[in-house]
């Protein structure tokens, strides 16, 4: 730690720079967002980069000489002019619509379906085939260097604590809780996932991996227009997703909306081989579930003048989810292999979850560079879910023996509050930004426990309880950033305070347990770029980063999977804490690789141990430590006028260390390597294709399981229709089936050899179509406080 904080104070105390800044609006006075700015010294490029979510910018600007400011943007008349150095005031950039009506123009945009920028990768899912027709859940596998495992646990880059943001908000919901919500959602909703591997401190300190920013669709023109899709998948179940949307804009007022539903059946398996205490479990379960959801999103712009926004946003998740889960457990003696008896347990179970948020968010904007935002949110978050198992032991012959019956129901109750606001200016000749967040959050989980005996549900005052978690955060970060000719830096500084209850309140009053903890940490984030020449440019970045614990993996309630299987929260368990250093090296602002080390301290890891007999807990644990060193290496590339690739690949050492107990460690050394290409081709004005490919060599997860590779092939095809108003998209994934997953832990006497996998081969076809005014602006994208709470419920 002491290392990573010399070095922050070293990139902190850079030289200051001269930058040329700037904004570029249209003929309203509204901010462009992403048009490109590129400057040109002496018929070369100078510097390059693109307008912030504000309109903003800023280049680096050499001691004296000339310069040619070059700005475009899609739909707008080119703009530029000469600049002779030094530029001392900012530049107003103000952009005309091209004259022409879109009748009698047509715009072609050669948008690539990966972007390697400075501080993120974006993947354009809007323009993707393979992409199209499933879940968003299914869009974010297919991301470069994000995987998703069998529990919804997503990693980015073999690490752990991704936080997921949805329109550039944090989501209070627990990752797990998100793959749900996104597994219902569908793709057809998004137009890019943003990857950020290092984030800066105007962002949350949550998440030891990163930001995964997943952008929704928005309108882009006047007018009123819409858009309506439908989609039919089919593995070894039929699946359905439609939505619609809608979007009016005037000079006063936007008004948008957005309503799909999904439906579907699904099957996954999971298979566990246990060695435990002498005897051998082979249990293998199938689980087919039905699902239907209803995601539904309304809000409002009102434009008080050109400097002052005010918006109201809600969002609403509501889902249905019942399932039946047959599980099979042979158990034998070790020595002579010869199975005993067999457990048979079928559960029924029913879910149901109603997310509701609410946003109030102020904006003001100056030409000058300085804005003012501010935001206000609640969060609602119900779950009923309920559970019946029937346990039967059976002699090889089929008779049983004997049987045990319990069931459970399980309501959660979450509230989320938060307030927020953010001030950015120019300040000699940088960008100063300052801020203030604070977040409330009230977890109340029930857990009722029944033995049927008779066939009807007694209530098991032992096993039955209630968790209350309540937890506070204030936040208040300070950044700068600045360039002067060749370098660029930014300097950050986060401090979070985190005051936590969590109680839990047994039947038994002997059994309730308090844990309460009040803490402070300081999160720097720093950045240093050098431009060597207009081909290479290199960059050195620090950052710490927090990953709290989810509600759920609090809750210490014992939950029964079945007969010799639990689950159990750790009402004791610690955040972890990631320091990373990256160095990138950008070639052309096309080919872009990095080396980096992460130090996780207190790293969660899923682990199951042996309790008593043939019983085994599986509950979440602080491992001491995991180290990882990293290099990474993308780039897109034109083989030819029809075929475009972009390439990725990546390798990681990992290093896992704990011990829990004499006898009872971890100590495991990975190398992974992985590999992820997407080929698109034009093969004429109506068609193209689309090809992508995936590859993971063995890896680690949850800490201690030692998984096999895997690998996916995705395929489709895609045509315009209907005057290029509709697409319909037909396209396959993994078409070998090589994404189920196996994997061995060993922790003292226990060993697991585990499997399992879930309908990863999908045939899709997708239809949208257009309609209305194609003059209509995007619906204004803006941040709320939640987001990043819901990571956290499960």
């Amino acid at each position: 730690m002491r290392c990573f904080t010399f070095l922050w104070l070293l990139l902190a105390t850079t030289a200051k720079a001269q930058t040329i800044q700037g904004s570029v609006r249209n003929e309203q006075g509204e901010p462009l967002v992403n048009a490109t700015i590129t400057a040109y010294r002496d018929s070369a490029v100078w510097k390059y980069t693109l307008s912030d979510n504000k309109g903003t910018f800023q280049l680096a600007q050499p001691a004296a000489g000339k310069l040619r400011l070059y700005v475009s943007y899609k739909g707008y008349q080119d703009w530029d002019s000469i600049l002779t150095m030094p530029v001392a005031i900012a530049i107003q950039v103000n952009m005309q619509r091209m004259a022409q009506s879109l009748s009698a123009v047509t715009v072609n945009s050669n948008k690539p379906l990966i972007e390697v920028q400075p501080d993120k990768t974006v993947f354009n899912v809007s323009g993707s085939i393979v992409g199209s027709g499933g879940s968003a859940l299914e869009v974010l596998q297919k991301s470069p260097g994000v995987l998703v495992d069998k529990d919804d646990n997503i990693t980015m880059n073999a690490k752990s604590g991704v936080r997921i943001y949805i329109d550039g908000r944090p989501s209070p919901l627990s990752v797990q809780e998100i793959a749900a919500q996104l597994r219902t959602m569908p793709a057809a909703d998004i137009d890019a996932i943003e990857i950020i591997t290092n984030p800066s401190a105007r962002y949350e300190a949550a998440g030891n991996a990163g930001i995964i920013n997943i952008r929704l669709k928005k309108n882009k023109n006047y007018g009123t227009n819409g858009s309506i899709n439908t989609g039919w998948n089919l593995g070894l179940f039929p699946k359905y997703n439609s939505g619609v949307s809608l979007n009016h804009r005037n000079k006063k007022i936007n008004l948008f909306s957005n309503y799909s539903y999904n439906k579907g059946r699904y099957q996954s398996t999971l298979n566990l081989f246990r060695y435990q205490n002498d005897s051998l479990f082979d249990q293998r379960s199938q689980t087919n579930s039905r699902s239907k959801s209803h995601n539904i999103k309304a809000g409002a712009d009102f434009f008080i003048n050109k400097q002052q926004t005010l918006g109201v946003l809600v969002n609403t998740n509501l889902s249905d989810n019942s399932g039946r889960t047959r599980s099979l457990t042979p158990i034998a003696a070790q020595d002579d292999k010869l199975v005993v008896q067999t457990l048979e347990a079928i559960t029924q179970s029913e879910r149901r979850r109603t997310n509701i948020s609410a946003n109030i968010n102020y904006r003001f904007a100056d030409t000058a560079g300085s804005a003012l935002t501010a935001d206000a949110d609640y969060g609602y978050y119900d779950m009923e879910a309920s559970a019946f198992t029937p346990n039967y032991y059976r002699n090889n012959a089929g008779a049983i023996l004997y049987q045990t019956t319990f069931g459970n129901r399980t309501p959660v109750r979450i509230r989320f509050y938060s307030l927020q606001a953010s001030w950015e200016q120019n300040w000699k000749g940088g960008k100063l930004n300052v801020g203030w967040r604070s977040t409330w959050a009230s977890t109340n989980n029930t857990f009722h426990f029944f033995d049927y005996i008779n066939n009807a549900p007694v209530l098991s005052e032992e096993r039955s309880n209630r968790f209350n978690y309540n937890e506070n955060i204030n936040a208040a970060y300070l950044q700068y950033s600045k360039q002067k000719g060749a370098w660029s830096y930014q300097a950050g500084l986060r401090l979070e305070h985190t005051a936590s209850l969590g109680e839990l309140i047994a039947s038994q009053s002997n059994k309730d347990q308090r844990v309460q903890r009040n803490y402070i940490n300081l999160f720097p984030t720093s950045g240093i770029t050098y431009q060597l020449n207009k081909n290479h440019q290199l960059g050195l970045s620090l950052g710490r980063r927090i990953d709290r614990p989810s509600y759920q993996d609090l809750n210490p309630f014992e939950n029964r999977i079945d007969e010799l299987t639990y689950q159990k929260g750790n009402p004791f368990l610690r955040p972890q804490f990631t320091n990373n250093i990256e160095l990138k090296h950008t070639y052309k602002y096309k080919l872009s690789s990095s080396i980096g080390f992460s130090d996780v301290q207190d790293f969660f890891a899923a682990i199951t141990d042996t309790i008593e007999g043939r019983r085994n807990f599986i509950t979440t644990r602080n491992l001491a430590s995991q180290k990882i060193w990293s290099l990474n290496t993308g780039m897109p590339f034109a083989i030819a006028k029809w075929w475009n690739l972009y390439f990725n690949a990546g390798v990681n050492h990992s290093r896992y260390r704990a011990q829990f107990e004499p006898g009872k460690e971890v100590r495991i050394n990975a190398t992974v390597a992985n590999i992820y290409q997407q080929h698109s081709f034009t093969f004429s004005k109506k068609w193209s294709g689309e090809l992508s490919c995936f590859y993971m060599s063995p890896y680690v997860w949850a800490g201690n399981y030692e998984c096999r590779s895997m690998w996916s092939l995705d395929a489709g095809v895609q045509t315009k229709l209907l005057r290029d108003k509709a697409t319909l998209k037909l396209s396959i994934s993994d078409i070998f089936r090589r994404m189920p997953w196996e994997g061995t832990s060993r922790l003292g006497q226990l060993r697991i050899d585990a499997s399992g996998g879930w309908e990863s081969r999908q045939l899709r076809l997708n239809f949208a179509y257009r309609f209305g005014n194609k003059e209509v602006k995007a619906a204004r994208q803006r941040k709320t406080g939640l987001d990043d709470l819901n990571n956290r419920v499960q």
